[in-house]
């Protein structure tokens, strides 16, 4: 067994799953409205600005987090949007639970964990 071709081939099924193929739909849908795509746009600069300061230890004030939740609610009522962030909710939750088996099956490789 080539782990490599493994990977490939989930890949490749991650790309052919219903929640890319959402994503994909829901963002031609985007952008075919360019003020969906502005709001889109605009959000996920102020979402990585955000996490980047994040990364740096510079914690956003409670004042900016709900700003960035109002806004994220905004977007939600837009039927495109939404159905693009709940399609993402859906892919990362594959990802992580993705992420979570390979880490499992490698948990016994250095013993039990310790304290």
């Amino acid at each position: 067994m080539n782990i490599y071709d493994k990977a490939n081939d989930l890949a490749k099924a991650m790309r052919e799953s219903q929640e890319v193929q959402e994503i994909t739909s829901a963002m031609k849908l985007i952008d075919k409205d360019p003020e969906s795509k502005d709001m889109l746009n605009n959000f996920r600069e102020r979402q990585m600005e955000v996490q980047q300061r994040m990364m740096s230890g510079d914690m956003p004030s409670q004042e900016e987090m709900e700003k960035m939740e109002k806004l994220f609610e905004v977007l939600s009522l837009n039927l495109n949007i939404r159905r693009l962030f709940d399609a993402e909710r859906r892919l990362s939750v594959i990802i992580e639970d993705v992420n979570k088996i390979i880490s499992d099956s490698l948990q016994d490789l250095y013993g039990p964990a310790q304290s």
